[in-house]
């Protein structure tokens, strides 16, 4: 008996079930049409950039490292292509997660769940996991048939679990395997990988995400999205009556025949719905669930059963998206006979955008403006002060220059601070002693000890400031600090 859905007594999971449902294995059939073409085109490039880019070159110079994108947690440097990042300039990823956050709220207030459906790394590795078994097992009605056959496994039904879960394990291998790549040198690491060389910590991180990758893709799959990741009930609260999500127009849909009956309806004059109940876009969905009942928790809104709806609806000659993306105000408007209205631009989502602009506009002028010379002081605590013989007062501070950039700097060190002041390098010669020049090699940081001396004529009388100068001598390039000079 076919049942009429009233958009307006549905809700997105039931108050009264359980909180945890055994697993019932689902088994996606295969579509084609635009939103399949779409996830494979995103499914190529996301896997491409994942594998392939650790062995992109990018020429810093002799004796910088020429991978493009670099994790250096040894000298605590982040290399992306002509970007190097220090341990002092961590606000640049808090910015990175600022943005990826508000973009993804600005994702889901205009098409919904769009990261869960196509770009989420579980949907991804899912879909490929996916692809393999379809390969090797067959499509949908093949699959099932063959559970269903039980203890009977023949030496064909071996071969072909053991190959795909071969195919899944080198997968798997490799995704692990390409991870630990953004660590160190690509092809080097690859090299060692393989004659058994590499480091132990290298071959555990592959081991650790050989398996969860393994695992959630090849096992857990829907679970994962349903029951572990906490974004589908996040976006519940943060989308609105205009966000669009794939939806069942009840207004054509119901109510549902079978096409021989809605023929014959029709030539009637009758009403009748344009679903046939065919189920086609419950048979590709990679979470089992019927999209007619409405929203629910367990759907990622990857498209697959608008094109599974579409490909009937042409065979049947009835017009397409039966299912398509359309927002909650429309299914009403919808119901009531009115026209649907969009509204893409909105306060919500010009609000994130702003936002979006206004942190990345800020992390590209700061990184434009930033200089490759920088300097720190530490002044001594024990003893803050010492009086000479002389009635001269000594300030000892520790002194740590970065020279950011990709060659050596010879830089001269100055003070301003009380009148007359001397300053000397302990350890370091230089031919103006009362202004001393080092050499800071690139991409480095150097840490020396500088005595800050005021004669016994002006001595400050209390705790005064003191302002620390380097120059490139070559470049005229200057960083500044401020700390104090303390009398006894």
């Amino acid at each position: 008996m076919n049942k009429t859905v009233n958009p307006n007594e549905l809700t997105s999971d039931d108050d009264n079930g359980p909180l945890f449902v055994a697993q019932k294995k689902v088994y996606p059939q295969s579509t084609s049409g635009t939103f399949r073409r779409i996830k494979w085109g995103l499914m190529a490039f996301c896997l491409g950039v994942y594998y392939f880019l650790p062995f992109v070159r990018w020429n810093r110079g002799l004796g910088a490292p020429s991978q493009a994108v670099l994790v250096d947690l040894p000298n605590s440097r982040f290399y992306f292509f002509f970007i190097e990042l220090w341990p002092q300039e961590v606000y640049y990823f808090t910015g990175l997660l600022i943005v990826a956050a508000v973009a993804l709220f600005l994702m889901n207030s205009v098409g919904g769940r769009i990261w869960c459906g196509y770009l989420c790394p579980q949907t991804v590795w899912t879909d490929l996991f996916y692809a393999v078994e379809r390969f090797v097992e067959g499509d949908r009605r093949e699959r099932m048939r063959k559970d269903k056959a039980g203890g009977a496994l023949t030496l064909k039904r071996v071969s072909d679990i053991a190959l795909k879960h071969a195919i899944w394990l080198m997968i798997a291998w490799w995704t692990g395997g390409a991870w630990v790549l953004y660590f160190n040198d690509a092809p080097t690491l690859v090299k060692q990988l393989l004659t058994f060389q590499a480091p132990m910590i290298a071959y555990i991180w592959i081991g650790i995400l050989t398996a969860t990758t393994y695992v959630l893709a090849g096992f857990m799959r829907e679970q994962v999205c349903t029951y572990m990741c906490p974004w589908p009930r996040i976006q519940a609260a943060l989308t609105d009556e205009w966000a669009l999500n794939v939806t069942y127009r009840y207004d054509r849909g119901e109510k549902r025949t079978s096409v021989k009956k809605a023929a014959e309806l029709r030539a009637l004059g009758k009403h009748v719905g344009d679903c046939v109940d065919c189920y086609q876009c419950v048979a590709v969905c990679p979470t089992g669930i019927d999209i007619r009942n409405g929203p629910q928790l367990e759907c990622i809104q990857c498209g697959l059963c608008i094109d599974a709806c579409d490909n009937v609806m042409t065979r049947i000659g009835r017009p397409k998206r039966l299912i398509g993306y359309d927002n909650d105000i429309n299914i009403q408007r919808r119901l009531d006979g009115k026209a649907p209205i969009y509204r893409i631009v909105r306060a919500r989502t010009i609000a994130y955008s702003a936002i979006i602009a206004a942190v990345g506009g800020i992390m590209l002028y700061v990184l434009a403006t930033r200089t490759l010379l920088d300097l720190n002081v530490l002044h001594d605590r024990n003893p803050v002060a010492v009086k000479l013989s002389d009635g001269s007062i000594r300030n000892a501070y520790t002194v740590r220059l970065l020279n950011k950039s990709g060659y050596d700097r010879v830089v001269a060190i100055d003070a301003d601070g009380p009148a007359n002041l001397t300053i000397h390098v302990v350890g370091a010669d230089s031919v103006t002693p009362d202004r001393p020049v080092i050499v800071i090699p690139r991409d480095s940081t150097s840490e020396l000890r500088l005595l800050v001396t005021a004669p016994a004529d002006s001595n400050p009388e209390k705790s005064i400031p003191v302002r620390f100068h380097v120059t490139d001598i070559g470049l005229g390039e200057v960083a500044t600090t401020t700390d104090n000079f303390v009398s006894p």
